[in-house]
C-alpha cells in the first residue's frame, strides 16, 4: 500500500497539516478541514448528493448530507478537502458531488480526488499497522474491525487494501 501521486504533489505544509492529525485511527477529518480553514455543514440534501463544496466571498464551505451515515460523511469530508487541495481554482462554481463521487468533473478529477481521500483518511501508515494487529483474525473479520477503527466503509477498507 503506498501513497498516491496526488499526496505527493501537495506542499510540505499541507502533507504536516494533515499528517498532524493522522497518529491513530479513526483520523479526525474534521479537524483537519478546520486546519485548513474549511467550514463543514451537515445538510439535507437529495438522496443521490453525498456532498458539496463551494467558495462564496473567500470562504469555503464543505456540505454533507446529513442522511448519508457516519462513514459516508466522513469519507464526504475527506473527498471534498482533497477537491479543496488538488482542484482549488475550480470552487468558485462549486463542486457537488453523487453518491459516487461523480460530479461536473472529469473522472480524472474525481479519481485524484478520491485517491487523496483515501490518503487522508485511511493514512497507509496507520492502515498497516492495524493490518497487522488484528492479524490472528480471519480476513473478513479483520478488514470489519480495521473499518470500524477507521470508521469508513468496509468497501473502502478493501480498496484501500487492494483486497476488493
Amino acid at each position: 500500500m503506498r501513497t498516491s501521486p496526488e499526496w505527493n504533489s501537495l506542499s510540505d505544509h499541507q502533507r504536516t497539516v494533515i499528517s498532524s492529525h493522522q497518529t491513530n485511527l479513526p483520523v479526525a477529518v474534521g479537524a483537519i478541514a478546520k486546519d485548513l480553514g474549511l467550514t463543514i455543514l451537515k445538510s439535507t440534501m437529495p438522496g443521490s448528493i453525498s456532498g458539496e463544496i463551494r467558495e462564496t466571498e473567500g470562504v469555503i464551505t464543505i456540505k454533507v448530507n446529513r442522511h448519508d451515515v457516519k462513514e459516508r460523511q466522513r469519507f464526504t469530508i475527506a473527498h471534498e478537502i482533497a477537491h479543496f487541495l488538488l482542484h482549488r481554482e475550480r470552487l468558485a462554481g462549486g463542486i457537488t458531488d453523487d453518491v459516487l463521487y461523480r460530479s461536473r468533473l472529469s473522472d480524472d478529477l474525481e479519481r485524484e480526488a478520491n485517491r487523496l481521500a483515501a490518503d487522508i483518511i485511511m493514512p497507509a501508515s496507520l492502515i498497516q499497522e492495524a493490518l497487522i494487529m488484528h492479524g490472528a483474525l480471519k480476513p473478513d473479520d479483520r478488514y470489519k474491525k480495521i473499518a470500524e477503527l477507521a470508521q469508513v466503509s468496509l468497501a473502502a477498507i478493501k480498496i484501500r487494501t487492494g483486497k476488493k
